[in-house]
């Protein structure tokens, strides 16, 4: 229930919205009970004698409640009164007209109010799961690498789109059924009670062992709920690793294994599915047949009434029962509230694990606000360490990087060349030591603010589904297209992209997979370049291309290189002969560092290893 409650909380906002349809819900609710209350004085208006020109006083209905108080029963008294002045003067004919003309005008009335409640609730409940998706997905964006790296794409995807639909199925029921349901169940209560409170006492009965049946049945579906939103997240993360690694699925004839583990996945969804209607289908027709169980004997006895006691009158006995089983549809929905509250909350201990997940990488209290690099960036013994992991990813390091000086590291696969600069836009923070630019800590910079001073080119290019243009004035706001084209000029990238079918505005598809691997490239420079950062980062920017293609994005980065600061990890070392420190790392350490003609000189050092071993590829 506290996961619901935390739930209902964003109804908050929409207090307007929820305040007119509880008023349409007032409003529908009481012309519901006066469309069945008028039924009383129809059924006594329509067994009149024939030939009778007026309607007896004793046709009208009473409303006398046990132990009310005088004066209440004053006012009820003199409204009654006015009513049955209005509706029974006349011929028969007179007052058959006046009740069907208000019995109408009663169900009109109640259907147009239940129109607008629903409408207005429905603003409610998609206000609310509209903020709840955009909550989760906010905070998505604050969290750390690590979380990532530790959960998968399609659990976090299955979270934010498949739970979140859940939580809108049960909020658009609950709110729904919980301001309805209880108003329509407390007008049909009191036409009962008003018309024979034994009567109506003797038929709830039934609510204790409904009661006890819906609660067994919503703890159960709690728990079956969670089981099968976190199949719907297995099934999600099986079609978009499939889908990403389409090409290797073809190239690995490899459909027919990845078809028998999705359709393992839906079975086992499917199963759980059945699971969960069986127990949940299993309140509705439990509570009916009590239901009914009870109004039988409510006939039976208030038959007995009728007919040999002359205790009430058909007529009222009529209406009674036309109380009663309207009161059946109601209870019989409120009876599926706890299933669908259980079921919502277990969607939402799945979102708000998301939400409650506390983001490492924060400002401090007092940030400070830095949107210029002068001087240096210095490591000062830095360690770090994955939190999952024991062992040291970075051991000791310490290097001082000059404005403008080109930084290359180097080193085998493993070495931490990438954990180390992922260190400088806080990607991660060290477990010790810090990290300073111009002489303050990064932990003391506002983050926005240190992620402006760079920019970031990987290996794995990462592109969105959209055009050229958008893909390089990316996180830029309004920008100048020349501007935009200035850049694709300087990163090689103009001349291909006026050449695709719509030029800058064509669609380059997810991750850019329209382009070749040096297009894609080349527009992340450009990217880059628009950007126009004092500090830049190069991940392999280069491995993974063909030499013509090298050629093209090695200009371009060469352009980009100019009059920044750049920290540069390199694959092949023919890139990175002019950089002014080559820092070469070996299992977390840096165990070397100079020019590239200084490292050649030790022939027992890992460069000079490196070097050779690439020999071929250098002539």
């Amino acid at each position: 229930m506290k996961t619901y409650l935390r739930l209902l909380s964003y109804v908050k906002p929409y207090w307007k919205s929820l305040s007119i349809s509880i008023l349409c819900t007032v409003l529908y609710a009481s012309l519901n009970g006066a469309s069945i209350y008028l039924t009383i004085p129809l059924l006594d208006t329509l067994f009149q004698e024939s030939g009778k020109s007026d309607v007896p006083a004793q046709t009208a209905v009473t409303t006398q409640i046990p132990g009310n108080p005088g004066f209440f029963q004053e006012i009820i008294d003199d409204v009654s009164a006015a009513i049955k002045q209005f509706i029974f003067s006349g011929d028969i004919s007179e007052v058959l007209f006046k009740l069907c003309t208000l019995i109408m005008i009663a169900f009109l009335g109640k259907n147009i109010f239940g129109y607008l409640q629903s409408y207005y609730l429905a603003s409610v409940e998609q206000g609310v799961i509209k903020d709840i998706r955009n909550d989760s997905y906010r905070h998505l964006h604050e969290l750390p690498m690590n979380y990532f790296k530790n959960e998968k794409t399609g659990n976090l995807i299955s979270r934010i789109i498949n739970d979140v639909n859940v939580v809108q199925s049960s909020v658009s029921t609950v709110f729904l059924n919980m301001i309805r349901e209880p108003l329509t169940i407390a007008v049909f209560l009191g036409i009962a009670f008003s018309i024979s409170w034994k009567l109506t006492i003797f038929s709830l009965t039934v609510l204790p062992f409904s009661l006890f049946f819906i609660s067994w049945i919503g703890f159960k579906l709690k728990k079956q709920s969670t089981q099968l939103q976190e199949k719907v997240a297995d099934i999600t993360t099986v079609l978009h690793e499939t889908i990403s690694g389409v090409k290797i699925v073809k190239a690995f004839g490899a459909e027919e294994y990845e078809n028998k583990k999705f359709g393992s996945e839906t079975r086992k969804y499917f199963l759980l599915m059945l699971k969960m209607v069986r127990t949940r289908n299993a309140a509705s027709p439990v509570t009916e047949f009590l239901s009914v169980a009870v109004g039988v004997i409510i006939i039976y006895y208030g038959g007995h009434l009728v007919l040999e006691q002359g205790t009430i009158k058909a007529s009222e006995f009529l209406g009674f029962l036309f109380a009663i089983f309207q009161l059946m549809p109601p209870i019989k929905e409120l009876s599926s509230i706890n299933n669908r509250i259980q079921e919502s909350s277990a969607a939402g201990d799945r979102i708000f694990e998301i939400m409650d997940t506390e983001p490492e990488i924060r400002d401090s209290a007092n940030p400070v606000d830095k949107l210029t690099f002068d001087d240096s960036i210095e490591f000062r013994n830095i360690n770090f360490t994955y939190p999952d992991s024991e062992e040291n990813i970075l051991t000791n390091i310490n290097f001082k990087a000059k404005r403008g000086q080109i930084i290359a590291l180097v080193g085998s696969s493993g070495a931490g060349k990438t954990t180390l600069v992922d260190l400088l836009p806080r990607f991660h923070d060290p477990v010790s030591g810090e990290i300073l630019i111009d002489g303050i800590n990064i932990r003391d910079i506002r983050v926005s603010h240190l992620r402006k001073l760079m920019g970031i080119v990987t290996q794995e290019t990462v592109l969105f589904n959209d055009n050229a243009f958008n893909n390089i004035a990316y996180g830029q706001g309004d920008t100048d297209p020349a501007d935009v084209e200035r850049a694709a000029g300087a990163a090689n990238a103009d001349k291909f992209i006026k050449e695709l079918p719509k030029g800058y505005n064509t669609i380059i598809g997810e991750r850019g997979t329209k382009l070749s691997g040096g297009q894609r490239q080349r527009i992340s420079i450009a990217r880059a370049l628009l950007k126009n950062p004092p500090i830049m980062i190069f991940d392999e920017a280069t491995s993974a291309l063909d030499n013509e293609s090298e050629a093209l994005v090695q200009e371009a980065i060469e352009r980009l290189m100019t009059d920044r600061t750049t920290f540069v990890i390199a694959h092949r070392l023919s890139t990175i002969r002019n950089a002014d420190v080559i820092l070469v790392m070996d299992k977390g350490r840096i165990v070397q560092s100079g020019k590239h003609d200084e490292l050649l000189t030790d022939e027992s050092g890992i460069y000079r290893r490196l070097y050779e071993l690439q020999f071929r590829d250098q002539k």
